[in-house]
């Protein structure tokens, strides 16, 4: 069964960070230089939420706050996390039950990456086309 592990392996562990004090427009600018969803957001070297283009807009355009707003008034928290042992469809799954679209993934209390409802649509798409492929190559061969 595949495993959050194995995406990461492939994707990377590199995680944006924005500090809580920062501003609303700040996550923005950030999210769209980086070409990402999400953010986490710290405090005192500590991760205490995240921030996502959705909390931009239910928490910044429809309850009037400014973009001066620091992101902390916006951010969702506490994180719902997973680790690197967590299989693709419990992910999936806590994703879908928890109506989110990223998923911090923690290992022994650090954050070593960030998933995206995406990153795993992907990643099941590539193992649908292999086995695919193998299903073919066998019924060929025979």
């Amino acid at each position: 069964m595949s495993r959050l592990a194995e995406i990461l392996a492939e994707k990377g562990g590199d995680v944006l960070e924005i500090a809580a004090d920062a501003t609303v427009l700040e996550a923005v600018q950030l999210m769209v230089e980086m070409n990402v969803g999400s953010l986490l957001v710290t405090e005192g070297g500590e991760v205490t939420g995240i921030v996502t283009e959705r909390d931009y807009l239910r928490r910044v355009t429809l309850e009037d706050r400014t973009e001066q707003a620091p992101v902390r008034e916006i951010m969702s928290a506490p994180l719902v996390v997973a680790t690197p042992e967590t299989t693709i469809d419990e992910c999936m799954a806590l994703m879908t039950d928890r109506r989110i679209r990223h998923v911090p993934v923690v290992d022994e209390g650090r954050v070593v990456g960030i998933v995206s409802i995406g990153d795993l649509v992907k990643f099941q798409s590539k193992q649908q086309s292999f086995q695919i492929q193998f299903l073919n190559e066998y019924i060929s061969a025979g």
